[in-house]
């Protein structure tokens, strides 16, 4: 099956192209708040390039920015009606972080001290991704391995055997964890 892997809940935009159980092309790429404009982009010219005819979609479903968790989100239920292919999807800190064995605490700065974290073993989640204070939890999960933007690692064959079907494309959301600051501003 070929597989299209898009997460664009951190900085980073990340794509994959996998084809069963042979990775094609990956790009990592700074984006610089230019995911929506880059995103679709790049899709395009790597499935031309490859003549790749996406088959399925695995999705990063946040937690991280909220506009930018949006963007993979919207493509991926967008390629996922249109074509009538599987959705699956995944959270962007397991994604971030499944290129690395062993301990590993992988988060994303939510600012005001801050992060969006999850801690895995392998690839066992032990803390729930979520909210926490990142000094404490960083202090606590001191002897793992720290994962942020800056580092991370993925492994697109251990995203897509960790993925979750998707049932219904439509109802599919992305994972905010938290309110926005303009939804907060209004209580």
């Amino acid at each position: 099956m070929n597989y299209l892997i898009i997460d664009t809940a951190t900085k980073n935009l990340y794509i994959a192209l996998v084809k069963d159980k042979e990775v094609v092309e990956e790009l990592l790429l700074e984006g610089k708040n230019m995911h929506s404009k880059n995103a679709l982009y790049y899709i395009d010219q790597l499935t031309k390039k490859h003549a790749f005819d996406v088959e399925a979609v695995v999705c990063g479903k946040g937690p991280g920015s909220y506009t930018g968790v949006r963007i993979a989100v919207t493509i991926a239920k967008m390629l996922a009606v249109f074509k009538n292919i599987p959705l699956y999807s995944t959270s962007t800190l397991y994604l971030m972080s499944s290129g690395y064995d062993g301990k590993k605490l992988a988060y994303i700065d939510a600012r005001r001290g801050n992060s969006f974290l999850a801690v895995y073993e392998d690839d066992i989640n032990i803390l729930e991704e979520g909210l926490y204070n990142t000094t404490e939890k960083i202090s606590l999960y001191q002897n793992y391995l720290i994962i942020d933007e800056d580092n991370m690692k993925i492994n697109p064959l251990k995203v897509i055997c960790n993925a979750l079907l998707e049932h219904e494309p439509h109802a599919f959301t992305p994972n905010y964890l938290r309110d926005t600051e303009a939804e907060r501003n209004l209580r």
